[in-house]
């Protein structure tokens, strides 16, 4: 039989290890140097700084940023049509 406080209980520990699992990731920094191009960027997919040559480019970290976050926003949305549809 169906219990529906067990699922709840379940989306409910589902949600904790997800924004546990995004803080670990938020913690962790990766620096890419390349052709004079060097990105900073944190686990969770956060520009934290582009410089090209040496100079610090906040407008390309900031379109850039913002491409991400529409790719991310774009995922979930898939991901709840699909959860949807299991139902």
């Amino acid at each position: 039989m169906f219990n529906p406080f067990k699922a709840i209980g379940d989306m409910q520990q589902f949600q904790q290890k997800a924004q546990a699992m995004q803080k670990a990731l938020a913690a962790e920094e990766v620096v890419v140097e390349r052709n004079g191009v060097r990105i900073v960027m944190s686990g969770d997919q956060k520009v934290k700084e582009i410089e090209v040559d040496g100079v610090m480019e906040n407008r390309i970290a900031e379109a850039f940023a913002e491409a991400i976050k529409k790719t991310q926003e774009i995922a979930a949305r898939k991901l709840m049509e699909m959860q949807e549809q299991e139902s």
